[in-house]
């Protein structure tokens, strides 16, 4: 294989969850490669040094191309076309943003109620 799309190895490897939205990431600006914004279009040939954002909350996470494909593949598969070299303060940052948003206690089930969300949204700092 000579090369591959851009969005359609993001999607094979299961960075995101559609084609359309990491054509959505390219398009706005935010996956770059060797110091550029790159284009959903753009021909991956293997070995590049990615940059893309976490599809949910905050960081960057660094990815190594090491194979090419096109389809959708299995998890163990998706995992030995891409090496993730993403920094440790970053994966760090990660643990403590999904920690903070996991806001149930052990027994807590459904909806919070008025008073528990009030209590959600003082610690979030949306109230004083």
């Amino acid at each position: 294989m000579e090369g591959v799309r851009l969005d359609k190895w993001l999607w094979a490897v299961r960075l995101f969850k559609t084609r359309g939205l990491a054509a959505k990431a390219c398009e706005s600006g935010r996956v770059k490669g060797d110091g550029r914004v790159l284009k959903a279009s753009t021909t991956l040939r293997g070995g590049e040094l990615l940059e893309l954002p976490y599809s949910d909350g905050p960081g960057t996470r660094v990815v190594r191309v090491l194979g090419l494909i096109e389809r959708r593949v299995g998890a163990p598969l998706a995992r030995e076309a891409c090496e993730d070299i993403t920094p440790e303060d970053v994966i760090e940052l990660r643990r403590l943003w999904q920690a903070d948003r996991s806001h149930r206690k052990e027994g807590e089930q459904g909806r919070p109620t008025k008073r528990k969300r009030r209590e959600i949204e003082k610690r979030r700092g949306f109230f004083d």
